[in-house]
């Protein structure tokens, strides 16, 4: 059993998914920090120094030790932001790879 295991482990496609899996989180922290740090900012100047992920719809203040009720629409945008972002480089690798494996018309 603990042969076959190896032999699981040890084929390409394993291999290749937890390759990929490593570098799309530190991928992920690249465009969290892209969003966060310079986005962010430019569009907080924009609306006159708001902090852009804490832009939110109070619905019900907070009251005693109850915390407000409220619609957290900035950083739902800051999620879109960056999933839309890692999805268009994610397109980008792919539409690259399929190139390279093309073989050219001879």
């Amino acid at each position: 059993m603990i042969k076959e295991f190896r032999t699981f482990i040890a084929q390409g496609n394993v291999l290749d998914l937890a390759v990929g899996v490593v570098i799309g989180a530190a991928f992920g922290k690249i465009i969290t920090s892209l969003i966060e740090d310079i986005l962010n900012p430019i569009i907080g100047l924009v609306l006159g120094g708001a902090d852009f992920k804490e832009m939110k719809i109070v619905l019900k203040e907070a009251v005693g030790t109850a915390p407000e009720v409220a619609i957290r629409y900035g950083n739902f945008l800051n999620t879109i932001i960056q999933f839309v972002l890692i999805a268009w480089v994610i397109f980008l690798i792919v539409k690259a790879a399929n190139r390279s494996r093309q073989v050219p018309n001879a």
